[in-house]
């Protein structure tokens, strides 16, 4: 067995809907990982549909169109590292939210989320049937890899089970939206898991807008003991290769770039930008048009459209009153 393991993590942005232009940029991090010499890319949750699907994803056809989009590339990216992608599944009369892993032109493993959540903007009972918990699977004999998907990385029981059919590493496929403090939360639980069962962790989120939700991406790698090796930046996308070496405690991630953590502050006006650049972008409204009372709220409202999308795309109209200052009219 080789004593190395390089992983590429691809933190982007798909599109709900956009089944070809998802394809394409997975190829793409898929044929970045080639030439790192990678032996896997992963992707997010759910990514060759776009997150999160609502009703889409229960319409069939669209459902079977996202499986043979994921069909295309395994035979597309035959002859290179695996691909792990997050997408449909459809079993007989069920539908999942599963993890597929291709390499060599085949299907290697199929990962089906265990828990679904079902609170805040997450409807997925309704959505998803629950799929057992998989065992780890392994790429050309490489570490053994378990794979909690998103809300199975909050519950101990998945990682648990992982740990004791074998798995040397954990790889957290993830869609989760922003709220101010997450990047936190979510860290304080993931470090629980390597604490807890002994493997590192690689926890790979999504990034972008999507209606009201966006995923303000903040992947990271943590050892056991909680120890980070890695982290890439928060709202935007990155790709980032993280080597695993094996040693006689387990495999180890190595130290790579741990990307600054802005304030409270700045990743909430990030998160205003981004959402309104991504859902004009995303639904092909190029120009907004506001109308400005003169006082704060308003003036944010347009200094956030101009930097979303460029000055030359927001048309004001002054609407003044009693209250608006003598100089604005």
């Amino acid at each position: 067995m080789s004593n190395r393991f390089r992983l590429t993590l691809a933190q982007l942005n798909p599109t709900v809907g956009d089944l070809a232009g998802n394809a394409d940029k997975a190829r793409t991090a898929w044929e970045a990982a080639k030439s790192a010499g990678s032996d896997m890319v992963a992707l997010p949750e759910m990514f060759i549909t776009g997150y999160q699907t609502q009703d889409l994803v229960m319409k069939e056809a669209f459902a079977r169109d996202a499986m043979a989009h994921v069909d295309a590339l395994c035979a597309a990216c035959a002859a290179g590292p695996a691909m792990a992608i997050g997408g449909p599944l459809i079993q007989g009369d069920q539908l999942y939210n599963a993890y597929h892993v291709l390499k060599g032109g085949r299907l290697v493993a199929q990962v089906l989320k265990h828990h679904l959540p079902n609170e805040t903007v997450f409807d997925e009972v309704r959505l998803f049937t629950p799929g057992p918990i998989s065992g780890p699977f392994s790429v050309d004999n490489l570490t053994r890899i378990g794979t909690p998907i998103c809300e199975d990385a909050w519950h101990a029981d998945v990682s648990e089970t992982l740990e004791e059919s074998g798995a040397e590493l954990l790889l957290v496929p993830s869609g989760s939206p922003y709220y101010r403090g997450k990047y936190d939360t979510r860290l304080n639980h993931m470090e629980a898991r390597p604490v807890g069962t002994g493997q590192p962790l690689v926890y790979l989120n999504m990034v972008g807008g999507q209606d009201d939700q966006m995923f303000d991406g903040g992947s990271f790698v943590l050892n056991p003991g909680g120890a980070l090796a890695l982290r890439l930046p928060v709202h935007d996308e990155a790709l980032a290769e993280v080597t695993f070496e094996q040693t006689d405690e387990g495999w180890r991630a190595l130290s790579g770039d741990i990307a600054p953590l802005p304030d409270a502050w700045e990743q909430d006006y990030r998160v205003m930008v981004e959402t309104l650049r991504d859902y004009c972008g995303k639904t092909g409204f190029g120009k907004v048009l506001l109308g400005l009372s003169g006082g704060i709220d308003s003036a944010l409202e347009a200094t956030l459209a101009a930097a979303a999308l460029g000055p030359e795309n927001v048309r004001c109209v002054l609407q003044p009153s009693v209250d608006t200052s003598d100089l604005l009219l």
